[in-house]
């Protein structure tokens, strides 16, 4: 059984129906850890000791947030600006994340056409992800392909059930081992598993 640990950021959470829905099937998951970052750090004042010990203490760390300005929410980016240290989770003596793997659960507004070389965005979805699959590989960890929800803007109040039951069975699959981790890079989303 693996040891997943979220991490959850969302700087607007009042406003979101379908993140909320996202991170309460993300807690219904047994054996489960989830952060909300937002909700533990309001003053930006991160605790990088406690990150680090909560790291070590999980194989499958999962970045969870919505596609924010074609990244992450500035607390996220913090925290791994902060937590992923040289000499620490990467660089010289930097083995500390080492056989890991992590994953982006994200949401964005727009429709899946809008990130396409045609569309409103221009680049494909993984594009915007590269960042954060290198942060990945710097600390020797593994990339996994992302979990996304594309379109929120327009989802019905069934569409986003079926999506939050679809992402607390990836999450419950993950920590089962239900998936060969070294093999489901070759697909662009996780979503195509499911």
């Amino acid at each position: 059984m693996s040891r997943i640990l979220v991490l959850f950021a969302h700087p607007a959470l009042e406003k979101s129906r379908v993140n909320i829905r996202l991170a309460q099937a993300a807690k219904s998951v047994n054996s489960l850890t989830f952060c909300d970052l937002y909700e533990s750090y309001p003053d930006f004042f991160i605790d990088v000791a406690a990150e680090q010990q909560l790291l070590t203490q999980h194989d499958i760390i999962v970045w969870h947030h919505p596609m924010y300005w074609y990244s992450c929410p500035p607390l996220l980016k913090q925290w791994i600006d902060l937590v992923l240290t040289h000499g620490w989770a990467y660089g010289s003596g930097g083995r500390a994340l080492e056989g890991k793997y992590v994953l982006n659960a994200i949401t964005t507004g727009g429709g899946e056409m809008a990130y396409h070389p045609n569309g409103f965005n221009r680049f494909p979805l993984r594009q915007f992800l590269i960042p954060f699959e290198q942060t990945v590989r710097l600390c020797r960890m593994s990339y996994l392909p992302p979990f996304v929800v594309q379109g929120t803007h327009r989802m019905n109040d069934a569409e986003i059930e079926a999506q939050a039951e679809r992402y607390a069975t990836l999450l419950r699959d993950l920590r089962d081992d239900k998936f060969d981790l070294d093999a489901v890079g070759r697909v662009e989303f996780f979503n195509q598993l499911l």
